[in-house]
């Protein structure tokens, strides 16, 4: 079986403590390069720092703005950022726990615990898949904002494939358009 049963945080980092609404705020201004009150992709990107000295990845931060963003319109505001804030922290840390070499990256066998961690069982073949997927430098590791797009994708597609699997043993039967409607239907 390729996840836990039982268990319904896939991928979720441990909680931190909620930073000071004063600090945030300050944080928020400065990221509110346009001064509208609302943080785009954009905006979100230029701010975020993965640790490599790149741009954090793009898609990454479309999809994290995409779960923060409760009026469906692209950008963030103030509460919204808070929460986010906390879960890029809570993301960081679980990162840095990872992270053993101290490199800044996750390599297969740190990305091999970290996700056996979270409750998932994967082969060794579909480790060098998600490697090869998510290393966007091609060094045979994973930076910081790939290593969140990747637990979220799997996140997202775990929950998806429970809604088939209704004896929870990590099989499902579906036919070719149940397959499509599954995918296509997976927010992003």
């Amino acid at each position: 079986m390729a996840y836990q049963q039982g268990y319904q945080q896939y991928g979720a980092p441990p909680p931190q403590q909620v930073p000071d609404q004063n600090f945030l705020w300050s944080v928020f201004q400065k990221v509110d390069k346009d001064r509208s009150g609302q943080i785009s992709v954009d905006e979100l990107q230029q701010a975020l720092s993965n640790g490599t000295w790149t741009p954090f990845n793009p898609e990454t931060v479309r999809l994290m703005i995409g779960m923060f963003d409760r009026q469906h319109n692209g950008t963030i505001d103030f509460q919204e950022f808070g929460a986010l804030w906390k879960y890029i922290t809570d993301w960081q840390s679980t990162f840095r726990s990872y992270d053993k070499d101290n490199s800044g990256f996750i390599d297969k066998v740190e990305l091999m615990t970290a996700l056996s961690s979270f409750g998932y069982r994967f082969s060794d073949y579909f480790y060098n898949i998600l490697v090869r997927k998510f290393d966007r430098r091609g060094q045979g590791n994973i930076a910081f904002d790939d290593f969140i797009q990747c637990c979220v994708v799997i996140q997202t597609l775990t929950q998806s494939f429970q809604q088939y699997d209704n004896n929870r043993d990590g099989r499902i039967t579906i036919n070719y358009e149940q397959f499509l409607s599954m995918v296509f239907s997976i927010k992003s």
